[in-house]
């Protein structure tokens, strides 16, 4: 039994929205972006322990011992992630360290009503050696023949990263937060070097299932910025499946409250730049 771990902020056993077909979903902890978009936050930083959140848990699901170590009762929990609201971390006491076994495990009991599998985040590629664990022996598991095994990341990992990963994901989905570096500090507060890199090589490798644009009003949604973006990735890959998505403000962080809801006509623009080039497979969200 393959005993390789990683920090899991959660499971969904079915999803239509993290690529393609209905598939196991792994959520790790743990991202090296911090964007001020972020709809999920508490999935960037590891939980330090603290125990602020253990008197406020309405179960007393939560108990804090020597160490500090805050200890999750599961059968107590009920989900209601008040524990993650008042979190001064921005983090979570839920995550847990999970065996590539037990997962597989878990992944064979709704084998029959799946096509796949994705590990998402946080940031997954930042457990590069649970990704592959992981994947590896879904592709060496009889029961799991034919599942697909999908990344959905930021795409900053380094290269060697993804070399090592090639033989084990059947495609990726890539966030490119922009195409411009400053703006994709200001939204990230990371660079997009590697980013780039990365969708070049997945791409030359035949492993880049989808670019996924959020279209953020007042920071990358110009026209200039569409067909700027739509003439880079056309040099690219033409035939990429691209998803070109509106931010929404609903249930993001205090810090972009003042950011608006994406306008139709700026998903509009952007679409039209991908059209204009051919680009054949577009979803807009």
């Amino acid at each position: 039994m393959n005993a390789t771990q990683g920090l899991v902020n959660n499971t969904i056993r079915f999803s239509a929205v993290d690529g393609p077909g209905n598939r196991f979903v792994v959520f790790t902890q743990g991202c090296n972006f911090n964007c001020i978009t972020c709809h999920n936050p508490y999935t960037i930083t590891e939980c330090t322990d603290c125990g602020v959140c253990v008197g406020s848990c309405p179960e007393d699901a939560l108990t804090i011992e020597a160490g500090p170590l805050v200890l999750v009762d599961r059968s107590a929990c009920t989900d209601c992630d008040i524990c993650i609201d008042v979190c001064p971390e921005d983090s979570t006491p839920l995550a847990r360290y999970l065996t590539v076994a037990a997962l597989v495990d878990e992944i064979r009991t709704v084998r029959p009503f799946i096509s796949g599998v994705t590990l998402s985040g946080g940031e997954a590629t930042q457990q590069p050696d649970f990704v592959r664990a992981l994947f590896g022996a879904i592709k060496a598991d009889d029961e799991l023949t034919g599942l697909s095994t999908m990344v959905d990341s930021n795409g900053s990992a380094p290269l060697a990263v993804w070399e090592d990963l090639a033989d084990v994901i059947d495609g990726a989905m890539i966030d490119l937060k922009a195409l411009d570096p400053d703006v994709h500090v200001q939204l990230t507060a990371r660079g997009n070097t590697e980013v780039l890199r990365t969708i070049e090589y997945l791409a030359d490798i035949g492993k880049l299932e989808e670019v996924r644009l959020l279209i953020v009003p007042g920071y990358n949604d110009d026209v200039a910025t569409s067909e700027r973006t739509a003439a880079w990735l056309h040099r690219v890959d033409p035939d990429m499946g691209v998803k070109i998505i509106g931010y929404r403000a609903h249930g993001v962080r205090d810090e972009a409250s003042h950011v608006p809801d994406a306008t139709p006509e700026a998903l509009a623009a952007f679409t039209d730049a991908f059209r204009r080039r051919r680009f054949t497979r577009i979803t807009v969200v």
